[in-house]
């Protein structure tokens, strides 16, 4: 695969195997600033493989990772963790709030761990809670919201240091399908409002629906539908 120009995050031939389970066998990738990238297939498929090898948690066997020019493979564990603390953000199907932390605490703690001082960060964090239209649970904790609440706080959380790119690993699967709109809905309208790439697994078409293309992962090789013939 020859990356398109101008793409931030790209893979080529990302293998990797867990014992005899071979859960990547030549997939790639690719996405641009400001770009919603589903990547779709079956539990088993190798799709949330891929998403912690593009986020420089989990090396690949084989295969090469390019990040804004530089090859994750050359990055001490320092440098990735920096990157995933700056200008990589995570959204999880079950949130993974603190629980003993406030809502504002949880969506500041991203800036607080970077050193920004805590008037500075929940200021920043309740502009974030604004957007996201949870502003008025910065008090509660995450055991006092519903599950579609703490879905936007997570989203919150994960936008507030202004990441190039969103990993967001089945971000609906824990909520119905109305909740799942409004925060796919939030989270594409936030994403796109400060020019950040998405990479979005999901095996459900709604969902994929917010998606500008999408990558189907099968048996560990990919398959981008838009340039599928």
């Amino acid at each position: 695969m020859n990356a398109p120009a101008g793409s931030l995050l790209t893979a080529e031939g990302l293998r990797k195997a867990y014992g005899p389970t071979v859960a990547l066998d030549g997939a790639d990738f690719s996405i641009h600033p400001g770009e919603v990238v589903a990547v779709m297939g079956p539990s088993g498929s190798g799709k949330s493989t891929l998403l912690h090898c593009l986020a420089g948690i989990v090396p690949p066997d084989a295969g090469s990772i390019m990040y804004a020019g530089r090859e994750l493979a050359t990055m001490n564990d320092a440098e990735r963790s920096a990157l995933r603390r700056s200008e990589f953000g995570f959204v999880f199907q079950f949130g993974q709030l603190v629980p003993e932390l406030t809502c504002v605490e949880n969506v500041a703690l991203p800036l607080r761990l970077n050193g920004t001082s805590r008037k500075e960060a929940e200021r920043t964090a309740l502009d974030w809670m604004g957007r996201l239209e949870v502003d008025d649970l910065a008090g509660k904790r995450p055991g006092e919201v519903s599950g579609g609440q703490g879905q936007r706080v997570a989203v919150a959380r994960a936008l507030v240091t202004g990441p190039r790119v969103l990993f967001a690993d089945e971000p609906t699967g824990a909520l119905d399908s109305l909740n799942g709109e409004r925060v796919m809905e939030l989270l594409t309208d936030a994403a796109r409002s400060t020019n950040a790439a998405v990479v979005l697994v999901t095996h459900e078409a709604r969902v994929a629906a917010y998606s500008d293309r999408e990558i189907v992962v099968r048996d560990g090789k990919s398959r981008d539908m838009e340039r599928a013939v």
